[in-house]
């Protein structure tokens, strides 16, 4: 087996008194699409806040290719290879969709010097179409991001997160708030990134990530409660304690 990509080794986040995640140790393999799931108050959004880099997680460590990255500042995580996309969008929402990605791919073309000035707007503006492409968005490359529907922000959020050419990319609930036919959509583009780079879902729909994702990590009360494949979980009887009051 290959080394994982990210480990999550004892990791433990605690707000006062409260604890949010408690001894938590899971292995990412690389290329693989896995799914973070559990009953509200798991302590997902904890658990990608860590991972994200947004919390320095108060007991454990992080390792990203081997690399430990405990408490490592957030912006050095796009640097390493960790790109992510939040559950509430964030885009600029007086900018058209192709000034958002071209201004993500800027600020990765300007922290790593290499465009050259005279070369670099031409080069910012086709890959910023290409990205925008990829995500299906390439005919409303003009179109202002509060015009477009919250389905066509997700992607777009999606698109600014690949301009840095993640090897990582972390998307917390990519389908929150959708109709039916966005989420098939989204679902679709996630499934098409996945066989690009290793993708990291944190989900509370778990019956939409059975279908999707390759192994899933149930998380309950802060704490790891099973790993597996879509079958080994749907069979497992903690789980099904927890989601169904089985048992």
């Amino acid at each position: 087996m290959s080394l994982p990509i990210l480990e999550v080794e004892n990791v433990t986040k605690r707000f006062g008194n409260f604890v949010a995640l408690n001894q938590v140790s899971v292995a990412f393999q690389p290329g693989k699409l896995t799914a973070i799931i559990g009953p509200n108050g798991a302590g997902k959004s904890t658990f990608f806040n860590v991972v994200s880099g947004l919390f320095a997680p108060t007991e454990g460590r992080i390792r990203f290719q081997g690399r430990d990255i405990t408490g490592l500042a957030q912006h050095e995580f796009a640097r390493i290879g960790i790109a992510k996309s939040f559950q509430i969008t964030n885009v600029f929402k007086q900018l058209s969709a192709h000034e958002n990605v071209r201004v993500a791919a800027q600020m990765r073309a300007s922290r790593f010097a290499l465009l050259r000035p005279r070369d670099s707007m031409k080069a910012l503006i086709e890959q910023a179409d290409a990205l925008l492409e990829r995500v299906g968005l390439a005919a409303l490359r003009n179109k202002t991001a509060a015009d477009l529907a919250h389905g066509q922000q997700r992607a777009l959020e999606i698109a600014m997160a690949l301009a840095s050419d993640p090897l990582l990319l972390l998307m917390d609930e990519p389908t929150a708030g959708m109709s039916p036919e966005e989420t098939v959509v989204m679902m679709r583009l996630i499934v098409e990134l996945s066989q690009e780079r290793t993708l990291v879902l944190v989900e509370h729909k778990m019956k939409l990530v059975m279908g999707l994702c390759e192994r899933l990590i149930v998380l309950h009360h802060g704490e790891f409660l099973a790993e597996g494949t879509p079958d080994e979980i749907r069979n497992n009887s903690d789980v099904r304690r927890v989601y169904l009051g089985e048992g």
